[in-house]
């Protein structure tokens, strides 16, 4: 068992969820966080699958347009990407034991998120889980057999800034990748023991260079994927994710441990959103009548939806429904889901 007290959540005993016997604790602090990114990925995501037009940064856009930009537009998914590969190395942990071959168990896992991405794509162009899942295979299972969290981490270094200082966008991802496994490779239990004072200096040396790169951006009229909102992005996204951690050792911490539900749910989550947002907007209607406020507010209305559904779902299942679909084809168990409901009738 003690590979297994590494990744067990530094929240109080009775706000962890429930697992069955077996099962690998959930890091809630990884959870908060897919849950935060989450948000900032559904609102932007409203911009896109809605077709809303979105004017040039250099023909004076507007206050509302830079704040967009400088506030959510590529600011999270820097840590959604990382997450995704830090949670490979917390899956191939948990399977160790349950499988002669977790990095085949991987593959299937990965391999099977290739159909639901592409089926994804087709109400989403620019959706990322067929990216995720290609990046996945070709990079964070090569990278599985490099034997130095230094090496890991030097690469997704030099990978991340390669991709920042020249295509940038979807290139960034595999750096990304390989940042979240080598962060696995140091320990989620190293990072739950970071000094308050450690996190707060990180927060604020990113806050400081994220703030000066916000405003050279605006200053600039610089385009989104250039290096200069990349480099943002990236910032913004540092700032953004130092500060929930800190955020979650102070008494705000119980009320984003709310978010915890939607970050175990966080594929059903960022599915269900984009039918969500194609039925509002047949209402709506942002394509007609483009308004990045309103976009915000739909985006957000949804995002409060899908926690919502979160919430109330995991009251009776372990998982999320594409969780659950998902975590069949991966061990090819196609049997139902095991709730709470049937454990408790079970325990008769």
């Amino acid at each position: 068992m003690p590979a297994r007290s590494r990744s067990r959540s530094s929240a109080d005993p009775a706000e962890r969820p429930r697992e069955e016997p077996g099962a690998r604790p959930r890091v809630t602090e990884v959870d908060v966080l897919r849950g935060f990114a989450l948000f900032g990925v559904v609102v932007v995501n409203t911009v896109g699958i809605t077709g809303m037009p979105v004017p040039a940064p250099d023909a004076d856009p507007g206050p509302v347009y830079w704040a967009y930009e400088t506030l959510l537009h590529q600011r999270f998914f820097p840590i959604f990407s990382l997450l995704f590969g830090l949670s490979f190395g917390l899956f191939l942990d948990s399977v160790r034991d349950r499988t002669p071959n977790p990095r085949l168990l991987m593959l299937a896992r990965l391999g099977f998120l290739i159909p639901i991405g592409a089926l994804h794509r087709v109400f989403q162009p620019r959706e990322v889980l067929l990216t995720y899942a290609v990046v996945g295979i070709a990079v964070l299972l090569p990278a599985s057999f490099v034997p130095g969290r230094r090496v890991l981490l030097a690469l997704g270094l030099a990978a991340t800034g390669t991709a920042a200082a020249t295509v940038g966008g979807s290139t960034l991802i595999p750096g990304f990748f390989l940042l979240g496994f080598a962060l696995h490779r140091y320990g989620v239990e190293n990072l739950q023991a970071t000094p308050a004072r450690r996190l707060a200096a990180a927060f604020l040396a990113s806050l400081a260079l994220a703030t000066a790169l916000n405003a050279w951006q605006v200053l600039a009229a610089a385009a989104p994927g250039s290096v200069l909102a990349d480099s943002a992005g990236i910032m913004t996204a540092s700032a953004y994710g130092t500060a929930v951690l800190l955020a979650l050792r102070s008494r705000a911490g119980r009320l984003l441990r709310g978010l915890a539900p939607l970050g175990r749910t966080a594929l059903t989550g960022y599915v269900g959103a984009t039918f969500a947002i194609i039925a509002a907007d047949r209402f709506v209607r942002l394509g007609a009548s483009p308004d990045l406020l309103t976009a915000v507010a739909l985006g957000t209305s949804v995002f409060l939806l899908a926690l919502a559904f979160a919430h109330l779902w995991l009251r009776f299942a372990r998982y999320g429904p594409l969780e659950w679909l998902w975590r069949c084809l991966t061990w090819w168990s196609p049997r139902p889901p095991r709730t709470r409901c049937q454990r408790f009738v079970s325990g008769l």
